[in-house]
């Protein structure tokens, strides 16, 4: 494990640390899990946007036309 030094507004550091309490963990163990849940999102981003520069537009509309075309059910906030 290694470890840097981070330089945070005093607002933001507030929210950290009463988040991190009423979580009930450490400040390091919650800025940790935010940054992996980040580089997390970042990651699947790159992954599908690689993974659709793959693809074919025309198999692409081909699947959706699969799809039957039906009024939206009750919750679905339409």
């Amino acid at each position: 494990m290694s470890a840097s030094s981070l330089r945070l507004p005093e607002s933001i550091h507030r929210h950290i640390k009463e988040i991190a309490n009423k979580e009930g963990v450490s400040i390091n163990q919650f800025i940790s899990s935010a940054l992996s849940e980040k580089i997390s999102a970042i990651m699947t981003e790159d992954y599908l946007k690689e993974r659709a520069k793959k693809t074919k537009k025309t198999e692409f509309k081909k699947i959706l036309k699969k799809v039957p075309s039906r009024d939206p059910l009750s919750g679905d906030g339409l």
